[in-house]
């Protein structure tokens, strides 16, 4: 199979772990404790797949000046968008609570919902396409972390937009496309950068790993301490040893 095939492929089914969230929140109301253990467990992952799969390999690769610059960049773009989207009413995108505007509320928030949405998922997507180009296949750890972390993002996203009245057509319309760009994105991250430099390469990794990480801080993080429970800080750290295991297994 082409790689670039390759790469449409697993950023498609990493995407797609989107809508398979969003299935099980539309069709069982899925308790709110269970709705945050996931999402911890989510967030451990993806800890563990930017610090050992994105910004690791991004040092060893392109040099440390890249990758701090990529990192902060990649932090500071996410923050600014997020900021913007904030004030359209899609702060809460993925919470699972009450916390969501309806349209009726805030109108346009529909729309700012779906961008940041689609924003949340570019970055996972573009690593899996720019990990073709070191090892010539996709890294177990990094797609594993990426549809792990995806499935309670769709779950918490889609029973916050239930609660808010959005309707099945906007739910899995916005899922289903976004798994769809996350497939592009994922092409154009192979595409883009197949003879570029390793110091570019490690530079648009570390733009990747800072987005991610903002984004964890910014929206994950804050709906897995939601439900706040006493074992919230063991299931993240079993989601960050979950990750790292496959790293090493499969590296």
């Amino acid at each position: 199979m082409p790689m670039w095939l390759q790469a449409l492929m697993w950023g498609t089914l990493a995407g797609g772990a989107l809508v398979l969230g969003a299935g099980v929140a539309w069709i069982w109301k899925v308790p709110a404790k269970i709705v945050s253990t996931v999402m911890a467990f989510g967030a451990g992952v993806l800890i563990s797949a930017l610090a050992f799969e994105l910004v690791d390999e991004a040092v060893e690769g392109g040099g440390l000046l890249p990758t701090i610059l990529g990192f902060l960049l990649g932090a500071v773009i996410f923050v600014g968008s997020n900021v913007l989207l904030a004030r359209a009413g899609a702060k809460h995108r993925k919470r699972s609570g009450g916390t969501q505007p309806s349209e009726k509320d805030s109108p346009g928030s529909g729309t700012a919902i779906a961008v940041g949405a689609l924003i949340d998922g570019i970055p996972e997507s573009v690593v899996l396409g720019v990990g073709l180009l070191a090892g010539g296949a996709v890294s177990p750890a990094m797609l594993a972390a990426v549809f792990i972390s995806n499935v309670p993002e769709g779950l918490s996203s889609t029973a916050g937009m239930k609660k808010a009245g959005r309707s099945p057509a906007y739910v899995f319309g916005t899922w289903t496309g976004i798994a769809l760009f996350s497939g592009l994105a994922a092409l154009l991250g192979y595409t883009a950068l197949e003879n570029a430099p390793e110091s570019v390469i490690a530079f648009i990794t570390a733009i990747a790993a800072g987005g991610i990480l903002a984004m964890l801080a910014d929206t994950m993080i804050p709906e897995a301490f939601e439900e706040h429970h006493n074992l919230t800080g063991l299931t993240a750290a079993v989601g960050f040893l979950s990750a790292f295991t496959i790293h090493h297994v499969g590296g």
